[in-house]
């Protein structure tokens, strides 16, 4: 598949999930199979203000490329300075986020709150592409509610407007991540369109990957949630997909050795303080499902510092391989 000028290796992307997909995350996927990561959305009034946060989440000093970043917003006009903003930084890939179903942002008439207003989802997505020179992407569901699947409408826009690819979540916004995800609207969306479709939603394992490829027509897949604790799970789908066969899964020890490298990452990219507070989520879900992992996890979130959190992880892997 190709995005503008850019070839991506294989048929797997990183969702961007706020909170989730900073720059260590995102490296840590590419490095383990992912053809392609999107940054966490990042707010075009909080950029174009100068905000540290947001421009932090927007970092991608040394990431494989391309990269990627994804900006929310309602504005066309902030939403073309954003992407101005971001071209200037070095992205390469702009991603305009129109799926979000977070009450916080669709109460801003963002995300997907603005799948109900299609003339300015032309707007947003017209000004955008027009005010950068590299590939502008978009983000959608199915549709901002079951009575509203308008998600075929929408990708004609932005097909129209000038997208070089778009994404689909297989759920509407009054759907929130309840439910299966359908794939029938991605189909339809994917015989609408000559741009690139991606299908998202509920791939959870190599199989179902397959089965949603095969389903929608879609030329690739992205992997959200399913990449939390497990961003080895795009070397196993990659492996699936070319040999038909099951990759093993990682040995413990290979685990320990993603995971300390993957918090280290993540002290050297925040501050300690915040690393060891973002530490936390992500070493709950590598531990998901191992031996004593609840008392792991209660006392982990108890600790205040890299070394302790270090030390922590030590002891808890030893005892999994005894």
């Amino acid at each position: 598949m190709k995005i503008g000028p850019y070839h991506i290796e294989n048929k797997l992307i990183l969702a961007p999930m706020a909170g989730v997909t900073d720059r260590p995350f995102r490296q840590m996927c590419r490095d383990l199979g992912a053809g392609m990561a999107v940054s966490e959305m990042v707010g075009s009034t909080s950029l174009i203000r100068g905000s540290a946060k947001t421009l932090r989440r927007a970092n991608h000093d040394g990431e494989t490329a391309p990269r990627s970043v994804q900006i929310v917003g309602f504005d066309p006009k902030m939403m073309a300075e954003a992407a101005r903003i971001n071209e200037a930084m070095g992205a390469e890939i702009i991603d305009i986020n129109m799926g979000c179903p977070a009450k916080k942002v669709c109460n801003m008439s963002s995300g997907s709150a603005l799948l109900k207003d299609e003339p300015l989802v032309a707007d947003i997505l017209k000004a955008t592409v027009g005010a950068v020179k590299i590939p502008v992407t978009l983000k959608i569901r199915t549709g901002w509610s079951t009575e509203m699947r308008n998600g075929p409408t929408i990708a004609q826009i932005a097909e129209d407007a000038g997208i070089q690819a778009l994404s689909v979540h297989g759920r509407t916004r009054s759907c929130f991540f309840k439910g299966e995800a359908e794939y029938d609207t991605i189909a339809l969306i994917k015989q609408s369109v000559k741009i690139p479709v991606i299908a998202n939603g509920d791939i959870t394992t190599p199989e179902k990957a397959k089965y949603v490829l095969e389903k929608t027509g879609a030329d690739a897949i992205m992997i959200g949630r399913a990449a939390q604790g497990r961003p080895w799970i795009f070397r196993e789908i990659d492996h699936y997909l070319q040999h038909n066969t099951l990759a093993p899964e990682p040995a413990i020890q290979e685990i320990e050795a993603i995971l300390t490298q993957h918090i280290e990452n993540l002290y050297a990219f925040y501050d300690e303080h915040i690393g060891v507070h973002m530490a936390r989520k992500h070493v709950a879900w590598y531990s998901k499902g191992q031996p004593n992992a609840g008392k792991f996890r209660e006392v982990f979130n108890q600790l205040a510092t890299a070394d302790a959190q270090r030390e922590a992880i030590k002891e808890f892997f030893a005892e999994l391989q005894a």
